[in-house]
C-alpha cells in the first residue's frame, strides 16, 4: 500500500494503478514472475494483464456501475474494460507487489481449472467491443485462454505492396508467387522497385510477372546506392494505395488471410503500424514485435523461440502494442506515412524502420504485432552482413544516430519492462550489473 500511495502523491490525477505480480506456493515458494508493461489497450484486449495488485478511483468504480453479476471469474476483467474507457490516466508500478496464491483449484495454476473464467473474459470483450462501436468484431478464443480481436473491414481500399530488389531472382519469385496464389483481400497492387539488378534471372522473373499480372504488378528502376529509406520513400510517390505495406523481397507469405488481418487493423485511427509474425525456414521466430533498448538500439522480441510457443506470459500468441515492428513486413495508412516524414535517409540501411515506428508513437499512435499474420523471412539474402570496415563503419554512425535521437525511447520502452533483459531478446530476467 505505500508503494500506492507514493505514486497516488506524485501523480494525485491516477485513476487507476497496477503492479507487477508472481505466484506463491502451498510451501511459501515464490515463482514466474511477472513483469508488465505500461498501459497497452490491445494488448489488453488479447489478455487481461493488469490484474494483480489494481486500485482504481472509487469515483469512477461507482459511475460504471462496480462489478458485474454474470461475469464471475473475470469480473475484473470486465471492471477495467469499463473504466479505461473513461480515462487514460492509467499507471503501472514495475515492482511486485502481490502474490497470487497457486494451488490445484485456482486460476493462478490452470485456466482449465476454471473454464467459466474464460467464458465471462470473452462476454466481458464482446460487450466492450459493442460499446466502442465495433458489435461486427470477432473474438476468438486461444487455447491458452486468451483472444483475438478481428476487426471487420469497413472499406476494402487500396493496399500497395512495395518491395525493393536486387537480383536473387528465385527468391523474388517465391515472393511473389506467394503474395498472388495465396492472398485474398480483393484490393491490392504489388509494386517493384528494383535497384539496379544485373542477373538474366531477376529481369526474366520482372517481365514473366509484367505478363501474368498486369494490372497488379508495376516495376520501376532506381539504380542508385543501396538505402532502404530512399527506395521506399521513392516508392510511395509512385504507388496510389490508401495503406502502404513495406515487404522483403526474401518473404514469404503463409496465411491467405494476411492482407485483411493487417488491413482491419491499419484502418483504425489509434494504429500506426501493423507488423507479423515472421518466422525462419526451421519454423522459429525471427520477428514477433521490437523491444527498444536490447543490444543498445533495439531488438526483436522472443527472437529463436518455437514459432508456436506461448512466449512471454502468452505474449508471443496475442496481439500486442510494441513500440516498433519490423519494416520486412510493416503496414501503415498512408496518411500516417505522410505525417511522420516517411524514413529517415540519413539511415541507409539499419534501424531506419525502428526510427519510423518511433516517430509514429511519438505522435500519439500505437504500433501493434499480430500474432496470426505469419510468413517466413530469409533474413539478410538480400543484403548480406555486416562484414566489412566499411559496413561496420556505417553501422555504427546509424547506432550513433539512434542513441542520440531516442535516447528516452532506448532508456525505457514502455511496452516491455525495466526488470527484463536489455542485453537478449528472450524476456528473460534483468540482472543486477
Amino acid at each position: 500500500l505505500y508503494e500506492i500511495a507514493l505514486l497516488l502523491n506524485q501523480h494525485p490525477h491516477a485513476d487507476m494503478i497496477y503492479s507487477d505480480e508472481d505466484k506463491i506456493q502451498d510451501d511459501g515458494k515464490f515463482n514466474s514472475p511477472f513483469f508488465k508493461p505500461d498501459w497497452c489497450p490491445d494488448s489488453f484486449l488479447s489478455r487481461m494483464y493488469t490484474a494483480h495488485l489494481g486500485a482504481y478511483r472509487r469515483s469512477l468504480v461507482t459511475e460504471i456501475g462496480g462489478f458485474r453479476v454474470g461475469y464471475e471469474g473475470s469480473q475484473d476483467y470486465d471492471l477495467v474494460l469499463r473504466l479505461t474507457e473513461k480515462t487514460d490516466n492509467i499507471f503501472h508500478i514495475p515492482k511486485i507487489l502481490y502474490h497470487w496464491r497457486s494451488h490445484a483449484a485456482s486460476t493462478a495454476s490452470s485456466l482449465e481449472s476454471k473454464n467459466y473464467a474464460m467464458d465471462a473474459a470473452q462476454k466481458a470483450l464482446a460487450d466492450a467491443l459493442r460499446r466502442r462501436g465495433e458489435s461486427s468484431a470477432r473474438v476468438i478464443p486461444l487455447p491458452c485462454g486468451h483472444h483475438l480481436v478481428r476487426y471487420e473491414i469497413k472499406e476494402c481500399k487500396k493496399v500497395s505492396i512495395i518491395i525493393p530488389t536486387k537480383n536473387l531472382g528465385n527468391i523474388l519469385d517465391n515472393c511473389l508467387q506467394s503474395i498472388y496464389t495465396k492472398t485474398q483481400y480483393p484490393n491490392y497492387e504489388v509494386l517493384l522497385i528494383d535497384n539496379g539488378s544485373t542477373e538474366a534471372r531477376t529481369h526474366q522473373v520482372i517481365q514473366n510477372w509484367q505478363t501474368q499480372e498486369p494490372d497488379r504488378f508495376s516495376y520501376k528502376l532506381l539504380d542508385i546506392p543501396f538505402n532502404f529509406s530512399k527506395i521506399n520513400n521513392y516508392a510511395v510517390e509512385q504507388c496510389q494505395g490508401e495503406y502502404l505495406l513495406f515487404l522483403n523481397n526474401d518473404t514469404e507469405v503463409v496465411n491467405p488471410d494476411w492482407l485483411e488481418a493487417m488491413v482491419e487493423q491499419a484502418q483504425r485511427p489509434a494504429i500506426g503500424a501493423v507488423g507479423a509474425m515472421l518466422l525462419y525456414p526451421d519454423k522459429t521466430i525471427q520477428h514477433a514485435g521490437v523491444v527498444a533498448g536490447i543490444g543498445g538500439v533495439a531488438g526483436h522480441s522472443h527472437k529463436y523461440y518455437i514459432g508456436d510457443s506461448p512466449g512471454y506470459f502468452g505474449q508471443l500468441q496475442t496481439i500486442n502494442n510494441y513500440s516498433a515492428v519490423t519494416a520486412a513486413c510493416l503496414m501503415c495508412r498512408r496518411n500516417v506515412f505522410e505525417e511522420v516524414g516517411g524514413f529517415a535517409e540519413e539511415l541507409t540501411i539499419a534501424f531506419n524502420d525502428i526510427d519510423f515506428c518511433f516517430k509514429i508513437v511519438d505522435k500519439g499512435y500505437l504500433n501493434i504485432y499480430l500474432p496470426h499474420v505469419v510468413l517466413y523471412h530469409y533474413e539478410s539474402k538480400s543484403r548480406g552482413y555486416e562484414d566489412t570496415v566499411e559496413k561496420q563503419t556505417r553501422f555504427s554512425r546509424e547506432i550513433r544516430y539512434m542513441q542520440d535521437k531516442w535516447q528516452k525511447m532506448i532508456q525505457y520502452d514502455p511496452c516491455y519492462s525495466l526488470n527484463l533483459t536489455n542485453k537478449t531478446e528472450d524476456f528473460s530476467l534483468r540482472l543486477p550489473p
